[in-house]
C-alpha cells in the first residue's frame, strides 16, 4: 500500500476503510477549522478532499436525497426562489 505524509493513498483503501478513514476526517473537522495552523487545515482539506474524490469515483450513482438539494431546502424552509 502506497503510503504518503496524508496517509494512505484513498485509491489503495478497501471500501469499509475508506467509509472509516472519512468518518474519522469529517468528525474531525470543525476542530481542525477552529483550532489548527494554516498547515495543518490545508493538510486536513487536501485529505479530506481526496477521501471524498475516492468515495465519489468508485459511487457515482451513490443514493443522493432531493432535501439534500436547493430546492429540498428551500422547500424544508419555505423560501421562494
Amino acid at each position: 500500500m502506497t503510503v504518503h505524509e496524508g496517509g494512505p493513498s484513498a485509491r489503495n483503501l478497501e471500501d469499509g476503510q475508506l467509509l472509516k478513514e472519512l468518518e474519522a476526517i469529517h468528525r474531525t473537522r470543525h476542530e481542525t477549522l477552529l483550532h489548527a495552523s494554516d498547515d495543518a487545515l490545508s493538510t486536513h482539506t487536501e485529505r479530506m478532499n481526496e477521501l471524498e474524490r475516492e468515495y465519489v469515483r468508485r459511487h457515482p450513482q451513490r443514493a443522493q436525497s432531493s432535501s439534500r438539494t436547493r430546492a429540498g431546502a428551500r422547500a424544508r424552509t419555505g423560501e421562494n426562489d
